[in-house]
């Protein structure tokens, strides 16, 4: 297997930003009140071409992230991970997880849909935590279909790395993620979509509170 850099521990909320497009100064507010809420790790994903504005956003959510304690992961760019010291979450048509790696101190994550043989590729090529999913119709990956449960605890028990489900998980539905053995639950509108940005990440945080 791989050697990997020790890096931070994957586990409970774990937000990741919308598409929203409000400058650097207005995400970092929207992203420290989900830290308020409690959200542990947070993933920069923004899909546009807009290289200096990502690097601007991306900067500050790191920035914020480190002053807060948090882990801080940014989706598909491995350039802007290297060059801000941060973590890199790839899915299937991403780069190279094994180069990747090579070149992302932080922690590296891998989509990994409801394939599990995608995971324990992923851990041989040096991903530290592997995510499954989606789990609930989901406006972001549509088209995905569902994964089962019962890999987030396989995954835990086999391959020893943090499992992360992701896709319509709301605070409803999301504690029985937890207790099919997801260490953490990835969630986009359900925070930031939410009117009030704390309160609906203090909802996902506490599932992990009952485990």
């Amino acid at each position: 297997m791989t050697n990997r850099p020790t890096a931070p521990a994957i586990s409970g909320l774990y937000a990741i930003t919308d598409d929203q497009r409000e400058g650097p100064a207005a995400l970092t507010e929207r992203v420290a009140a989900a830290l308020d809420g409690g959200a542990r790790v947070i993933q920069y994903r923004d899909k546009s071409g807009d290289g200096d504005r990502r690097r601007a956003e991306a900067a500050a959510l790191a920035e914020l992230c480190r002053a807060r304690g948090a882990t801080f992961i940014v989706n598909d760019d491995p350039d802007l991970a290297a060059e801000l010291g941060a973590g890199l979450h790839l899915g299937a048509d991403d780069p190279d997880l094994a180069a990747a790696r090579a070149r992302i101190t932080g922690p590296l994550g891998a989509s990994c849909y409801n394939d599990p043989e995608r995971a324990r590729t992923a851990v041989a090529a040096g991903a530290d935590y592997v995510a499954f999913g989606r789990y609930f119709p989901s406006t972001t990956k549509p088209d995905n279909p569902p994964a089962d449960p019962a890999l987030l605890g396989r995954a835990r028990a086999e391959l020893g790395v943090p499992a992360v489900a992701i896709g319509g998980i709301t605070p409803e539905n999301g504690g029985e993620l937890v207790a099919a053995g997801a260490d953490a639950l990835a969630v986009i509108h359900g925070v930031f979509g939410a009117a009030d940005i704390a309160a609906a990440a203090r909802r996902y945080a506490a599932l992990f509170d009952a485990d």
